[in-house]
């Protein structure tokens, strides 16, 4: 290239890191996952709702956690000086809403929601600093039943997406239940939302690192190795009453296939009380699909009353990676959503194609025009690259004699038709294509 041209070329503006373009293929994986979770929340009876993109960081601090506060928000002042945040996650929002009408509303409340987040961390396979996320909570009941249906939802939605529970699995824990087990260790309370940390990271580091860190904690070697037994305990659920219900709900809501129980399943979020979940891939590639569990304090702490919640939240990039991995998507993903094409034929001949496009959309069709008087092999071999099934010819000829060809772009065959018998043609045509 010569130096001219080149001094004279602009310079290429790039995404802000850890953010993400939309081509339509993408767009249509993300659709995609919405109209699932949409499909399987309402199927449920939950109810979408949403909240400001924008929040006071005082929502968060003391409820989510240090970490996610001081490194893992965007925080700024806004132009009076209250620092606010672009939304790291939606549980506190959800908390404060309810707790403004706590009085009004109908419970149990059962909710869903879906929309963009922010996390300022280091991006990476399956993690962005912007990403969209499916939230769905069960408020106003406290029982095992309640933590049961919230897990079925996630299993169902793993399910409609033809993921199988020997793929993917829900795991579960109680964070009850390890309290009593720390308490047994003679770990004291004190510690234990640390050892909670602590547990959430074992599978994150090395093991003389996380030992090491154990020590600093202030645990002995007894206790060290009494907490490494507990993690290791794949029946120590039977001691806990309400994971027994838990099970039992599972079970007849037929989704025990995709859920077991795993003791290092603990959620890093300070809010969680009781039951907990994460779903993972059976490669243990990808960890944390989707996680959530029981936060019975949280609406109390943004200033309601106290009322139990359970819920979960699970991002589209990591399901995404997910469905992508084991071939779970639908072969429709990034095609045009038109099923007919309507050529045109020259120049002349123009108008009446366009005519006959809203004439098609008007009977209930999905029809893209070509924009250009172009060979009709051309427009034929566009419309098969964007998977539209069908396309129509209206030349000279057919317009004389009031018909239409329309030509199968799958098979090659073509038919000509009167013009009063399109609709009825195009019907029986897209029905077989969808058959085959």
């Amino acid at each position: 290239m010569p130096d001219y041209e080149r001094r004279n070329m602009k310079p290429t503006i790039h995404p802000v890191k850890g953010t993400r373009d939309f081509y339509p293929e993408e767009m249509a994986l993300r659709s995609y996952i919405y109209a699932t979770a949409r499909k399987v929340s309402e199927s449920f009876g939950y109810q979408e709702w949403d909240a400001p993109f924008l929040e006071p960081i005082d929502l968060y601090a003391a409820k989510s956690g240090e970490e996610l506060v001081s490194q893992q928000s965007f925080v700024f002042p806004d132009r009076s000086g209250d620092l606010i945040t672009l939304r790291p996650e939606l549980t506190p929002s959800l908390a404060r809403v309810v707790a403004q009408r706590q009085k009004q509303l109908v419970y149990p409340l059962r909710w869903w929601s879906w929309g963009p987040f922010w996390r300022y961390e280091k991006p990476q396979k399956g993690r962005t600093r912007e990403f969209f996320q499916w939230n769905i909570d069960l408020i106003g009941v406290d029982t095992p039943e309640a933590d049961a249906e919230m897990v079925a939802v996630a299993a169902t939605f793993l399910k409609e997406t033809g993921l199988s529970s020997g793929q993917v699995q829900i795991l579960v824990n109680n964070r009850s239940l390890v309290e009593s087990e720390l308490r047994n260790l003679g770990i004291q309370p004190g510690l234990h939302t640390e050892v909670f940390r602590l547990i959430d990271r074992k599978d994150k580091m090395q093991i003389s690192d996380w030992e090491a860190n154990a020590h600093s904690l202030g645990l002995d070697t007894s206790q060290k190795d009494g907490l490494e037994n507990l993690l290791a305990n794949q029946d120590l659920w039977q001691k806990s009453a309400s994971l027994q219900r838990f099970f039992t709900i599972i079970q007849a809501l037929g989704m025990a296939e995709y859920v077991r129980y795993d003791p290092r399943i603990i959620r890093g979020l300070d809010y969680y009380t009781g039951t907990v979940f994460e779903a993972w891939d059976q490669d243990g590639e990808f960890r944390a699909i989707l996680g959530g569990g029981r936060y019975d304090n949280l609406v109390s702490d943004v200033g309601g009353e106290p009322l139990p919640a359970t819920g979960f939240a699970m991002g589209d990039l990591v399901a995404s990676l997910v469905l992508k991995k084991f071939g779970s998507l639908p072969e429709s993903l990034g095609k045009s959503p038109a099923r007919i094409l309507v050529t045109v034929f020259d120049s002349e001949s123009m108008s009446a194609s366009f005519r006959l496009a809203a004439e098609l959309r008007q009977l209930g069709f999905s029809v893209a025009c070509f924009p250009e008087a172009a060979k009709l092999g051309k427009q034929f071999k566009y419309g098969d690259r964007m998977g539209i099934p069908l396309a129509i010819v209206l030349g000279p000829d057919e317009i004389a004699r009031k018909q239409v060809s329309i030509k199968n772009l799958v098979s090659g065959d073509q038919v000509t038709v009167d013009a009063e018998g399109i609709e009825a043609t195009l019907l029986r045509m897209l029905e077989s294509h969808s058959a085959s």
